[in-house]
Order: structure tokens, then sequence, then C-alpha cells
């Protein structure tokens, strides 16, 4: 009994060493990622860069990260996840340096994309880090402090990128890195070991690549749909690529000895319930805070500074959510905190619709973006401690990969609705100043169509939360140790896990 005690507190102190090592990779990725939405502005004006260059800065780390963390958590299942982080984090602060050293457009382009490729290799491995490092006592806890970490880094990074940008300048958010990037490599590096042994299993190159022609396409296509009109060339060829590429991909995975992804993943309800509902949850949660930033900014009048603050109840509402869920998983049927989240989320989405106003006051705004907050932190805590510890350990590269993957699309696919939504009613000359933070100025018919466009578009993303209600709770609860999942393709038995 006292070994067993002992081993329980050794693993447990493992455990906090490895939260400490993804917290820096957490950091580095999301910090360095919302910094740069204060910094464009200055960054675009000194390298020449038009509207649309500029918005390619931005778009290019998006479009890399979400074709690669699919990619990279099969790796991680085959090769280690320790090398890949690693790689990952050397990759990221390299390219950091060389964002913070570019002098034109084009190299600014090529080392975000560099970015990207580095944070999309620690993100895949994270959460699956985490998972393996915990003991089954503390993993709840572990998840909900690494979810808080999460939170903390997305929310500090527009307040620290204006600090740093406004003394230091734009280019001092990217060579930051550097020190801290090499504090986390060496600290990951003594810290770090692969708890799954490299697998005999070869890599899915068919795969990976129709997947990163579907995902590809799909964040093209949505990407392009504002700027360009949803019916221009743009957005059909990446719709048309989307459709090709996903359609061979799921016919690629039914056929491949070794898949990038175990279609069985899917194959258990609840775990399939479970990725549906991060995808809808991320959709509302994020455009819902999109759109309250432009709100107070083109209705209200406020700077880009008072927006971060404006919406800080939704980080601070994760934060919190995240760190108490952590606690109480175990404690509750595994649906029932996602369940609580996705309800708090629709409560506080249909409050911002009935609410919103051009004179709407900061606390009636707080009040509905922190029962946003509280809802998305108590739900993607208890929701992805119920995907991780449901698979076996030499799945969880790939099943936190589908999870990420889920997540960043309903954050693209939530952000272009809620968009295309809340500017339709718009004129062309009025969704310039909307862009620009200067609707306050224009007609108050205008004003009007905006604010009535928002409420429209919250109203649907609030539809789209209380289908993810409906789907946690027609998902049974997970088992909350590994467990063989049903083979939907019965006759391929080396696939077994």
């Amino acid at each position: 009994m006292s070994h067993d005690v002992a081993s329980d507190a050794a693993q447990a102190r493992h455990g906090w060493r490895v939260l400490s090592v993804t917290a820096l990779g957490v950091g580095l990725c999301f910090i360095n990622a919302s910094t740069l939405h204060v910094a464009l502005p200055l960054l675009a004006h000194d390298l020449g860069a038009g509207p649309e260059a500029a918005s390619w800065i931005l778009l290019s780390y998006m479009l890399v990260l979400t074709v690669l963390i699919l990619v990279f958590g099969r790796l991680a299942d085959l090769f280690g996840r320790r090398r890949l982080y690693l790689a990952g984090l050397v990759v990221l602060t390299l390219a950091s340096v060389g964002c913070g050293l570019a002098a034109s457009t084009p190299a600014m382009l090529l080392f975000r994309c560099l970015q990207a490729v580095g944070a999309a290799a620690v993100i895949a491995n994270t959460t699956a880090l985490v998972t393996d490092a915990f003991p089954p006592r503390l993993l709840g806890l572990g998840l909900g402090f690494n979810s808080t970490l999460s939170s903390a880094a997305q929310s500090l990074g527009p307040i620290v990128g204006g600090m740093v940008v406004a003394t230091l300048g734009w280019r001092s958010i990217f060579l930051l890195n550097l020190p801290l990037g090499i504090i986390a490599v060496l600290w990951a590096h003594r810290t770090l070991r692969d708890v799954v042994h490299p697998s005999p299993e070869s890599f899915d190159l068919l795969g990976a690549l129709l997947s990163m022609l579907g995902l590809g396409g799909l964040v093209y296509a949505l990407s392009m749909g504002g700027p360009k009109g949803w019916g221009s060339a743009q957005v059909l060829a990446g719709s048309a690529a989307c459709g090709l590429g996903l359609l061979g991909f799921v016919w690629s995975q039914t056929v491949r000895r070794h898949p990038l992804v175990d279609l069985r993943l899917f194959a258990d309800r609840e775990r399939a319930t479970s990725y549906a509902s991060v995808f809808l949850l991320c959709m509302a949660q994020t455009a819902s805070v999109l759109l309250m930033a432009f709100f107070v900014q083109a209705v209200q009048g406020a700077d880009a500074f008072a927006a971060g603050l404006s919406v800080a109840p939704v980080p601070v509402g994760m934060m919190l959510a995240s760190a108490l869920s952590g606690r109480f998983i175990g404690r509750y049927a595994t649906l029932t905190l996602p369940t609580a989240g996705m309800v708090l989320t629709s409560a506080g989405l249909v409050l911002l619709a009935s609410l919103l106003r051009p004179g709407i006051s900061g606390l009636e705004l707080a009040c509905g973006l922190s029962l946003i907050g509280l809802g998305t932190g108590l739900f993607l805590t208890s929701n992805n401690s119920a995907i991780m510890v449901s698979v076996a350990p030499q799945r969880r590269g790939i099943a936190n990969a589908i999870r990420s993957t889920m997540q960043n699309t309903g954050l693209v696919v939530g952000t272009a609705l809620a968009l295309s939504i809340a500017f339709a009613p718009l004129s062309p000359a009025a969704q310039r100043a909307a862009y620009a933070g200067q609707l306050s100025g224009s007609s108050p018919a205008d004003i009007a169509a905006f604010v009535g466009g928002c409420r429209t578009a919250l109203a649907v993303l609030a539809a789209c939360s209380l289908l993810g209600v409906g789907l946690s709770l027609r998902a049974r609860q997970l088992l909350q140790a590994p467990r063989p999942f049903p083979d939907p393709r019965s006759h391929r038995k080396d696939l077994a896990p």
C-alpha cells in the first residue's frame, strides 16, 4: 500500500511539472497569436501591406494551424509526443524571430506560416501530455488548470500586446519569444518523457494530404466570403476543394490499413457527440466575443484597448469556471457539467440578443458575456476530460487533435457566419466604417441596421449553442477508463487499439 501511495505521489509531482511545461507552450502560442490583433495596424503600415495582405497575415496562421493539428496529432501517436512537442517549440521560437526581423510582407507571411507549423505541433500535444502525466485522481484538476492557463493566455494577449507595442514597437512582440522559447525548450527537454512508445504503424500520407485539402478549402472559403462575396470565384474554389478533399478523406480512411483518423473514434456515440458539441460551443462563444468587440467600437466609439476590456468577462469567466470544474470532474455523471456549461452559454447569448441596443450599459454587457465565459470554461474542461479518458493512451494524440480541429474549425465557421449576418444589412461604405470602428458617426439608420444584424447573429449563435445542449443531453456517460471502442469495420481486426 505504501508503495502505491509513493508511486501516486511521484506521478502527481511529475504531472504538475508537465503542466508547467505545457503552460509555457500554451503561453507562447496563444499570447503571441492574440497580441497580433493589436499590433496589426502598425505592422501593416511599416511593411507597406494593403488591407488584403494584412488580412492574410492573420489568415495564413489560422489556415496552416487548422490543417496541421490533425496531422501532428497522429504523428505524435506514431513517433512520440515529447519529440514532436519539442520540435514545435523550436520551430515556433525561430519563426517568431523571423517575424520580428521581417522586412517585407512576403517574408512576414512565410514566417507566420512557420509559426503556425510550430504552434500546431504544440497545441496538438498539450492536452494529451497532461492526460498522460497525471494520476486518475488528479486528472480533472490538471485538465482544469490546463484550460485555465489557455484562457488566461488568450485574455492577456491583447492587454500585454498593447503595452508592449506602445513601449517597444510591434517587432518586440515577436522577438520577446526568443528568451521565452529558449526557457520553454530547455524545461520541456528536462521534464517530458514519452509515455507511449513509438508505434510500428505507418503514417497515412494520402489521408493527411486529403484532410489538409478539405480543411484548408473550408477555412479559405469561409475567410473569403466576407471580403470577396459568397458567390465569388475564391469561395467557390475553396468550397470545391473542401468537398473533394473531405469526401476523399472519408473514403481513404475506410480502406487504409493504418488510417490517419481511426473512424472507430466516432463509432462511440458519446464521444462523437462530444466532438460535435465542441464545434458548436466554440462556434458560438468565439463569434460572440468578436461581435461584441466590433459593437463597442463601431457603435459606442470605444478604442481597441477599451473594447478588449469590455469583453474581458468572457476569459475571466472561463478561467474561474475551468479552475472550479476540474475539482468536480468525477463527482457527477460525465454529461452533467458539459450540459450545464452549454446551458449557461446559451443563456448568455439569449440575454445579449435581447438587451443589445446602442445604449446598452457596461453592466448589461458584462452579465451576458460572463454567462458565456462561465459556460465555456465549464464545458471545455469537463468535455475535454471525458474525451481523453475514454480512449487508450496510444490514441490520445489523434483523439485530442480531432478535438482541437473541431474547436478551431468552429471558430472559423462561427466568425464567418456571425460577421456575414451582422454586416449584411449595411451598405459597402457603412461596412467599411464598421470595420474601422467608426460607425458611431454614421446615420442613425446605419447604426440601427448594424445593431439589428448583431442581434440576429447572436440569436443564430444561441440556436447553435442550444443544439449543443440537445447533443449533450443525448450523450451517455463516458467510461472513466480507456476501453476498446466498437469497430464498424469488423473485418479490420488489425486496427483494434
